[in-house]
């Protein structure tokens, strides 16, 4: 029983992660951000390299929610299999 709760529950996180891959229509954004960012660069400032951390930063954060999730579920699954 438990197996197959964990099996819904793995395919119910999968389902949500490809729902949440869906493109969201946002055009005026990045024209916008390489605009600013090119005539920052042209004038000699560094925003570019700060558009390059904040990118960086916001894709490292949903695997770190994976990982974490991913461990905490290994941890949880080695505690029953001691116990039992």
């Amino acid at each position: 029983m438990k197996s197959k709760m964990h099996y819904i529950a793995l395919m119910a996180l999968l389902v949500l992660a490809m729902i949440s891959m869906i493109p969201v229509e946002s055009y005026a954004q990045c024209p916008m951000c390489r605009a600013a960012a090119e005539t920052n660069l042209a004038q000699g400032g560094t925003e570019g390299k700060g558009l390059n951390t904040g990118i960086l930063y916001m894709l490292s954060l949903p695997y770190l929610l994976i990982a974490t999730i991913g461990y905490l579920w290994w941890r949880n699954n080695q505690k029953e299999e001691s116990n039992a």
